[in-house]
């Protein structure tokens, strides 16, 4: 077992003396980056000089100073994304649009220079070399028709290692998926989650021989457990996990063959777990907000970025050997959902149940309010004629402590399972999240600047 690709990497990018990586040298180099940063941000961008005026010069003297900047939130870039640029608009390369999953909310808008997006280049070929060796062939179901997309990143890093990168895009007709990749010899996949599940469940993937597909990346959102059992079941294969948002530059993380947690983009990254309501450092082990500084970041430097996301760092060193720190499994805050009883439903609980259930694809779930109950209904994805499949669905369902404690007080009613068969499709952006139509719309903080 060897997760030192990303260590020799890591090595390579800060400039350290010695026989290795070692997290001292790390230390110091984030922390010289860190203060490099704050000062390149409040100089360039009009954002962080409004916002990290009162800071004395070489802030912070060590990390425990870090935890006293203010948070930058999803809000601030919406606000006005264009406060954020340290770059004239001429040097930017590559802008990226989010929108909420609303029609009236105002997108986020991230902005990258080539530079920005060469180091992302760079970071996926060093991840990609743990899945595939020179000569195979990657099969890339991400968004890759245009130009510097995640697609076309990750086909450009491909080869540089040698290896044929075919940005095929998300999956839209499961056969030809399916053929695709028997008729080109697909070695290894690229994909999300969901995505991938349904092209090895469906009638089509039986087209795909079971030693066809060596390994398989799941990104884009939360891969539950129950897929990763279900895809090396059925092809044999071995599943890695990939964490990373477009804030960060597409690239956070990635697993080893270990299997034990994403091993850290810490070359370009500064990650901390925080408390989710008091914005306070969180001691490691102990699971958090994921909060992203960039280190590297030329377009649109972010500093202290709160992602929304819920993790914790795993303490010790990872069994294949390398030095660099891991996030344990990533949930997102807008993927769960406060039931009225006060306890908290989430989409990974129901994933983990859900995905377990022979012959399901894909899944959505709704709570509204009937007769001044919670009501859960869930509609599934299935080729089959579905009773089997709608009656384990629900079997799996009421086994979900939050669903099985609501039911039994009488605070919650599960709607009968249903069957959906058209609209599925996905292109990854819209994270897959509970619709929640009770009125309960969490919003976003926008801390106040403060004084170091």
């Amino acid at each position: 077992m060897n997760g030192m690709p990303l260590d020799s990497w890591t090595l390579g990018k800060i400039g350290a003396d010695g026989a290795g990586l070692t997290r001292e040298a790390l230390g110091r180099y984030q922390l010289g980056k860190f203060r490099e940063t704050i000062e390149y941000a409040r100089t360039r961008s009009p954002f962080y000089r409004r916002l990290l005026s009162g800071l004395p010069a070489d802030f912070p003297a060590d990390f425990s100073q870090v935890g006293r900047l203010p948070l930058t939130t999803a809000g601030d870039i919406r606000e006005n994304p264009l406060q954020f640029l340290a770059r004239p608009p001429h040097a930017i390369a590559r802008i990226v649009t989010l929108r909420t999953s609303g029609t009236t909310g105002r997108p986020k808008r991230l902005y990258f220079t080539e530079e920005d997006l060469e180091r992302t280049v760079d970071f996926f070929s060093v991840g990609m070399s743990m899945l595939a060796r020179p000569g195979h062939k990657v099969l890339i179901l991400l968004p890759g028709d245009r130009p510097d997309s995640v697609g076309d990143l990750l086909a450009r890093a491909l080869a540089r290692i040698g290896v044929e990168g075919i940005a095929y895009g998300p999956v839209r007709d499961l056969q030809d998926a399916a053929r695709q990749i028997v008729s080109r010899r697909i070695d290894c996949l690229v994909g999300i989650p969901t995505q991938v599940l349904a092209l090895a469940r469906s009638l089509a993937g039986r087209l795909i021989p079971p030693d066809r597909i060596r390994t398989v990346l799941l990104s884009t959102d939360y891969v539950p457990e129950a897929i990763v059992r279900e895809l090396c079941r059925r092809w044999g294969c071995r599943v890695f996990r990939h964490y990373g948002t477009t804030e960060m530059g597409l690239g956070g993380g990635v697993e080893c063959p270990a299997s034990s947690g994403y091993h850290l983009r810490e070359a370009d990254l500064l990650f901390e777990i925080v408390d989710p309501g008091t914005g306070e450092p969180r001691a490691e082990g102990r699971k958090g907000e994921i909060v992203v500084s960039t280190l590297t970041r030329k377009g649109m430097p972010l500093i202290r970025y709160r992602t929304g996301d819920i993790s914790r760092m795993i303490p010790g060193p990872c069994r294949c050997g390398s030095v660099t720190r891991r996030l344990d499994a990533v949930l997102r805050m807008d993927g769960r959902a406060v039931l009225s009883n006060g306890s908290v439903l989430s989409m990974p609980e129901m994933d983990e149940a859900l995905f377990g259930v022979c012959g399901l694809l894909d899944y959505r779930a709704a709570l509204s309010t009937r007769d001044h109950r919670d009501c859960l209904e869930i509609s599934v994805y299935t080729e089959d004629r579905g009773e089997s499949v709608t009656r384990e669905a629900l079997r799996a369902l009421v086994s979900v402590p939050p669903i099985a404690e609501g039911l039994a007080e009488g605070s919650l009613r599960l709607a009968p399972v249903g069957i959906r068969r058209a609209g599925w499709f996905t292109t990854g952006v819209a994270k897959r999240s509970i619709a929640d139509s009770r009125n309960r719309t969490p919003k976003d903080r926008n801390p106040q600047p403060v004084r170091a």
